[in-house]
């Protein structure tokens, strides 16, 4: 019997060690208990390798993740090895998912920008966001969703990147809370699902990497 599980790659964070003056690549242990809900196993990218293209082909992955946490151009080690991803996803057709730093990498890399939010309201502030497009709220079976928010920074109409289609926003600013590539198997949500492990956000995650007729209806 073939019980052969999905490899998702998944990008770190880069951290300084306490009391060692070296970097480390870290990720919340919340993503290897989200991992094991839908079936898949995680694999590690490191940000220091020079060669990403023949470590992803080496370990033969199924899926992306761009993970959460700092801002762009922090750690460039780091911007470098999620660009990497990105366009071995493209080039490999393999399905990506962005969340909250993620989804704002996938945006700066096709062209857009990011907006600094004047208020703390995308701040430790749980909201609803509007669903869109229609196979987004049948999947979720609902026209809106309660989300977490960890970020300042936000994506508006006119920081969207090129051919990236709106399917989620925020109701009391209207900012872009979620979005898909026409052309490639690629979507952003800017909120975390590791963090709130419920049945909306495993449905997300099971439709981006073992769902083909998903992508079928949307691109």
């Amino acid at each position: 019997m073939n019980n052969q599980k999905i490899k998702i790659g998944i990008s770190l964070r880069v951290m300084n060690a306490e009391n060692y003056s070296e970097k480390r690549d870290g990720l919340s242990q919340d993503w290897s208990k989200f991992f094991e809900k839908f079936d898949s196993i995680p694999i590690f990218i490191p940000n220091n390798m020079e060669n990403v293209k023949s470590y992803l082909e080496n370990i033969g992955i199924n899926g992306i993740i761009l993970s959460g946490g700092d801002n762009i151009g922090k750690d460039p080690e780091r911007d470098i090895t999620e660009i990497k991803l990105i366009q071995f996803g493209i080039d490999n057709n393999i399905p990506i998912l962005g969340v909250c730093r993620g989804m704002q990498m996938i945006n700066h890399f096709f062209n857009g920008t990011i907006k600094i939010n004047s208020s703390n309201e995308h701040v430790n502030n749980p909201h609803e966001i509007k669903i869109l497009k229609n196979i987004f709220s049948k999947n979720l079976n609902s026209k809106k969703i309660t989300v977490n928010s960890f970020h300042n920074n936000i994506i508006d109409d006119e920081n969207l990147g090129n051919d990236l289609n709106i399917f989620a926003r925020t109701f009391f600013d209207d900012s872009i809370e979620g979005f898909f590539h026409s052309k490639f198997r690629i979507l952003g949500i800017m909120w975390h699902p590791e963090r709130e492990q419920n049945e909306n956000n495993e449905l997300i995650l099971k439709h981006v990497f073992q769902d083909n007729n998903f992508w079928r209806k949307i691109i």
